[in-house]
């Protein structure tokens, strides 16, 4: 039997993801366009609108905040909306400062959610937020399942390169549907080197997560991406994987059966 997920991508690595009984809410950046926040060394500028509103979002039971101390993880108004959640699951990191409703999560820590008679499963998984040595702290993806249904894996990257514990999911987890933030961040402030996934890595990883749907977010909409649509396009149709890529159009719902 499969599952239906219908993903609405917001902006960024913003997305409303609806599986089964369950609303989810990835990464919430709602703020307007212009804005600029102040990191380390570094000011991060946001280009675009977010698709949908704080106040059209509707409900939504849990929040997956990848990492906090990001603003384009994580933003003003995206942080206005966390008390609705349930519960937001992060880093334990992250959840020590953010008090409240969440629920910090260490790698391969799982956390069982009953939800109208079925029981969802979420998984917390590695992530490297840059290469070894120069991550940028904290961040971790999360794995999504039915525990009726193992076989239908949902997984977001959260900000991360491709690296071993990456792969390791894919060893872990049949993935059917793998939402990945990619763009090849490039903060100059912090080194000459990417900190999110590139189009190449991407490659890299829809051949790991073979047969699954690709959904890429957070290549856009903000001034530190270094790669876009083009090369991601361009990427997976050299390696014969376009067929794989699932775009989202920011406020239009897609569906994707796994």
């Amino acid at each position: 039997m499969e599952s239906l997920l219908t993903l609405t991508h917001i902006g960024g690595p913003t997305a409303l993801l609806e599986f089964g009984p369950v609303r989810l809410l990835t990464d919430p950046t709602f703020d307007p366009p212009g804005s600029e926040y102040k990191s380390g060394p570094a000011t991060l500028r946001k280009l675009a609108e977010p698709a949908i509103s704080t106040a059209s979002v509707g409900s939504f039971d849990y929040v997956l905040l990848s990492h906090d101390h990001h603003f384009d993880n994580l933003d003003h108004a995206g942080r206005g909306l966390l008390p609705n959640a349930r519960t937001v699951f992060t880093t334990e990191e992250g959840a020590a400062r953010l008090g409240g409703n969440s629920t910090g999560l260490k790698p391969w820590q799982s956390v069982d959610l009953p939800s109208q008679g079925r029981v969802l499963r979420i998984v917390a998984t590695p992530a490297r937020h840059g290469p070894q040595g120069h991550d940028r702290g904290p961040v971790i993806g999360f794995t999504l399942f039915f525990a009726d249904a193992p076989q239908q894996v949902v997984y977001f990257s959260g900000d991360t390169v491709w690296y071993e514990g990456v792969a390791e999911v894919a060893h872990r987890f049949p993935i059917r549907a793998a939402i990945l933030n990619l763009g090849a961040a490039l903060v100059p402030e912090v080194g000459a080197f990417h900190l999110t996934m590139t189009a190449q890595e991407a490659v890299e990883a829809a051949r790991a997560f073979a047969g699954s749907a690709i959904v890429p977010l957070h290549f856009e909409g903000w001034a530190h991406f270094s790669e876009g649509r083009e090369q991601i396009d361009a990427a997976f149709a050299a390696a014969g994987l376009e067929g794989c890529l699932h775009w989202p159009e920011p406020g239009r719902p897609i569906q994707l059966h796994i």
